[in-house]
């Protein structure tokens, strides 16, 4: 039984720790304040922990006999109905309004089988008519590819524009070095790609690099200016493609759907793939060909024009690459990357059933 002077330093120590006063100097108080008779580090530590558990009582556990268990059926119960009523409780609330320790119900909760996790951001909240039209859609497409092949795969020609950043830093991953087992570990700051950039448009296909385009300082993408695009496209389109119908696979942002942008297509004879709202994940570019042009242009680039002539020649490494080693097993490698547009259609209409 611990005597008088211990049961004031805990009630002294459990009014510190309500004003979040650390244990380091909970414990230089109590020095000045009882002297010789101050209890020890390691107990003042233990008595914080104790309080700030949730805990209340000042008394010592009962060191003989079977232990007094919080996690009784009652208080399990009581801890669901606390946390359907309020799904962001925390585990100090509920120990707080049971009266029980932070470890007990903690055990409880996990007893229970909850865990907290944090909700997972994405660019858009899809509705179940947003999930039905991309199963449509998709089911639609893989259809069409079931029916003509790689014919079908070989006619579209896929555009999307993205930012190019004058420093793009590297990933974590590329930041990856070989280490004895106890070398120390490396630190970098972490840094972010810098706020002067370019957006680049580019339109490719299974076999070549086509168009790339870069809006111009204090240029905005708009209907006018995709149209203008889209005619530069066509007079590269004489140059490299020949003797086959042309798909146009883009999403459906403003300037791609804008009826000036769809007239002009029709004026050219293209057919448009039908694209569901908000699915930037079906367009290749953004899965599979800028995130790779990016991890080329790790680095830092002074002007617009450096960085520009960077990309057009990635895009020119790409287009060699795609029938050599870059997709092994097969004498047109591109065929490998537009077959993955099959796999796309398929995996986005097993996500939305």
């Amino acid at each position: 039984m611990a005597d008088d002077m211990s049961f004031r330093q805990r009630t002294v120590i459990e009014f510190l720790v309500k004003e979040e006063i650390p244990a380091a100097e909970i414990h230089q108080r109590l020095q000045r304040a009882y002297g010789s008779v101050c209890m020890g580090v390691s107990s003042v530590q233990r008595w914080v922990k104790h309080f700030k558990d949730g805990n209340t009582s000042i008394e010592d556990e009962p060191w003989s006999g079977r232990p007094r268990i919080a996690s009784t059926e009652h208080s399990k119960e009581r801890v669901d109905e606390i946390i359907q009523d309020d799904r962001r409780v925390t585990v100090d609330t509920i120990a707080r309004k049971l009266g029980i320790g932070h470890s007990a119900v903690q055990e409880m909760i996990e007893s229970l089988g909850y865990r907290k996790v944090c909700a997972r951001w994405v660019q858009w909240l899809l509705t179940e008519d947003h999930k039905g039209q991309q199963k449509a859609v998709t089911s639609e497409l893989l259809q069409r590819y079931g029916h003509e092949g790689d014919d079908f795969l070989f006619c579209i020609v896929t555009g999307d524009k993205s930012w190019f950043h004058h420093f793009e830093p590297e990933t974590k991953w590329q930041s990856m070095e070989w280490h004895h087992l106890h070398s120390p570990s490396k630190k970098e700051a972490k840094t972010v790609p810098s706020a002067a950039k370019v957006m680049g448009t580019v339109f490719w296909d299974a076999e070549r690099f086509i168009l790339a385009e870069f809006l111009e300082p204090g240029q905005t993408t708009n209907a006018a200016g995709y149209v203008q695009t889209l005619h530069n496209f066509c007079h590269a389109l004489c140059d490299k493609r020949l003797g086959r119908n042309i798909i146009i696979l883009h999403d459906n942002a403003r300037p791609h759907a804008a009826r000036l942008t769809l007239e002009a297509i029709a004026k050219m004879g293209w057919e448009v793939l039908p694209h569901p709202s908000h699915s930037p994940d079906l367009v290749p570019s953004n899965y599979h060909l800028f995130r790779f042009v990016k991890d080329q242009l790790r680095g830092r680039f002074e002007t617009r024009e450096a960085i520009q002539k960077q990309c057009v020649g990635v895009f020119g490494r790409l287009e060699r690459n795609f029938t050599k080693a870059e997709f092994s097993n097969s004498q047109n490698a591109g065929r490998n990357v537009y077959k993955e547009v099959g796999i796309m259609w398929k995996n986005k209409e097993r996500s939305v059933n």
